[in-house]
């Protein structure tokens, strides 16, 4: 490359780097006037009121969309009350429009398809934004799956009555956490 072909390399590339930052800070920006997205949105994962997955507002109001698609940036156990009894939930959040905090039963299917799968991949895939899509148990109306979706790669992770959940929790957390750290 000659002077005249670089100084033209180097200038397209501050340009880009000027456009990346702009786009970045489009990104970032807050929404402005009124909505109704200020702060998280919990929703809870299961089909105790009709639906596959719903949230709070007093009353549970069903969510209508089938998949929620963000970054995954934390998994964790937390014990809480419900119904005046101790109770351990799965909190999974994810980073899309706004942050979305997912609450499942630490035990349920739902909860396992998740840690099952996310065990499978490495933080380099979730950098990526990842899909969660709640699915009906077919034999049981209570049963509620969940399928995780990598791009347009459906994650299969398999589990049975001797998979060694804690293993697989803590494999799941690790992977997330290293995703979470990840600077590009």
């Amino acid at each position: 490359m000659n002077p005249q072909e670089n100084a033209e390399l180097l200038a397209a590339l501050m340009r880009q780097e000027e456009l990346l930052k702009q786009l970045v800070a489009a990104i970032n920006k807050p929404k402005l006037g009124l909505h109704s997205e200020a702060g998280n949105c919990k929703i809870y994962c299961n089909r105790q009121h009709g639906g596959l997955w719903y949230t709070l507002n007093g009353e549970p109001s069903d969510v209508p969309q089938t998949a929620l698609t963000g970054y995954l940036k934390e998994l964790r156990f937390e014990n809480t009350e419900r119904r005046k009894k101790e109770t351990c939930k799965l909190l999974i959040t994810m980073q899309a429009d706004r942050t979305y905090i997912l609450e499942s039963g630490y035990d349920t299917h739902f909860s396992k398809c998740i840690l099952a799968a996310i065990a499978t991949l490495t933080p380099e895939q979730l950098y990526s934004p990842i899909t969660l899509q709640p699915h009906p148990g077919t034999t049981d109306e209570n049963v509620l799956f969940c399928r995780i979706w990598v791009e347009s790669e459906l994650i299969k992770a398999s589990y049975g009555e001797e998979t060694d959940w804690r293993e697989i929790s803590k494999q799941a957390i690790a992977v997330t956490k290293a995703a979470a750290e990840m600077v590009f």
